[in-house]
């Protein structure tokens, strides 16, 4: 039996709901054609949204170590670069940072995980744009989550941001600044399509490479 995730439950009962009545409109057409088109039309949104919410428990690795990151996301990894910080967060303003990015296509699970365990930090949610989630511009221009996670026992600390895509309209993430989270424990995800970037500071040593996949709670992705 497929697992959902709670953050979607709102959309699955409007899905549900529409589904329904789609299905009763069906009833009352007599072209068989289009009745059979309704049907399916239904059947094939059902069953995609139950895959699109799909929620499987993952383990960190038996290995895993408290300054190495787990990958928040499944997905492909689209960038690894240096860049530099342009705001104050958990970060100085200027601090030379590598980023890490992972775009999650409509078919990735969605659920986002703490890449480390700590203590909220910086937390604050941007109203942005909707340009496609693999535009390198869409991680200041759209809507987005800006996450920075701190490990007061080794002094780790990371930046992170959930951000929406063209298709993708809707945020979700259950955490406040100053709360203690889990490496590997989910936190939200974001609806429809997505990308994630990570920041973390020059002398971490990464283990992704371009275009690779990984897999949220599972990949370790660099080492702090």
């Amino acid at each position: 039996m497929i697992k959902l995730t709670h953050f979607g439950k709102d959309v699955i009962v409007k899905v549900f709901l529409a589904g329904i009545a789609m299905t009763l409109i069906s009833i009352f057409i007599d072209n068989i054609i289009v009745k059979f088109l309704l049907t399916g039309i239904t059947i094939f949104i059902w069953l995609f949204t139950l895959y699109f919410f799909r929620d499987p428990d993952r383990r960190l690795p038996a290995d895993y170590k408290d300054n190495q990151i787990i990958s928040p996301a499944d997905g492909k990894v689209v960038v690894i670069e240096d860049v530099i910080n342009k705001e104050d967060n958990i970060f100085k303003k200027d601090e030379q940072l590598i980023q890490i990015s992972i775009f999650l296509s409509p078919l990735n699970v969605h659920v986002n995980r703490n890449p480390i365990s700590g203590t909220v930090k910086y937390l604050k949610y941007i109203k942005g744009e909707y340009l496609v989630a693999f535009d390198h511009k869409s991680s200041e221009r759209n809507e987005r989550t800006e996450i920075g996670i701190e490990n007061p026992e080794n002094g780790c600390k990371i930046l992170f941001k959930q951000i929406a895509g063209f298709v993708a309209r809707r945020i979700v993430y259950d955490l406040s600044e100053d709360c203690k989270v889990k490496a590997g424990d989910r936190f939200g995800m974001i609806k429809f399509g997505s990308r994630i970037d990570i920041l973390i500071k020059r002398d971490s040593e990464i283990f992704v490479k371009m275009d690779q996949k990984v897999t949220g709670g599972e990949t370790i992705i660099a080492e702090l």
